[in-house]
């Protein structure tokens, strides 16, 4: 992944999260905080979401990224990710999710202690970059 993209992706925390189910999408605007790498993105919800029924029937993603509240609207910057749903991660990983979730949003202590609770894992698949209005760059991460 190119560090630019790398780097667009650990300076923000928020992103817009598309999801589909019976062929209709679902956007949802979400806090998050990514691996070291920008290969994982993590996000919390409710089990009982529209958002979370829709990735347990279809895993697949895109993410939009921008930088519209740092950059003048001639140069925005917006990333979207294509990836992939996936639960079940282990204890010390979900613990350190969640306290980089709270160091960037305090927040979200009552989500993060809520039982009903999932961390969504998305794992990035491939990105494409519009950086300003005709300039746009592709990659599949593999």
């Amino acid at each position: 992944m190119r560090k630019d993209i790398s780097d667009l992706i650990q300076s923000n925390h928020i992103c817009v999260l598309a999801t589909v189910s019976d062929g209709k999408p679902h956007c949802s605007l979400m806090t998050y905080i990514a691996d070291a790498a920008g290969r994982e993105i993590y996000m919390l919800t409710q089990r009982e979401t529209k958002k979370y029924r829709n990735l347990a029937e279809n895993p697949s993603v895109s993410l939009l990224i921008d930088t519209r509240q740092t950059d003048s609207q001639s140069h925005t910057k917006a990333l979207t990710i294509t990836g992939v749903f996936q639960g079940n991660i282990d204890e010390n990983k979900k613990s350190n999710i969640q306290s980089g979730l709270l160091k960037i949003n305090p927040d979200l202590k009552a989500l993060i202690d809520d039982p009903s609770v999932e961390i969504i894992v998305v794992r990035v698949k491939a990105v494409q970059l519009l950086d300003g209005i005709t300039d746009s760059y592709f990659e599949i991460i593999t």
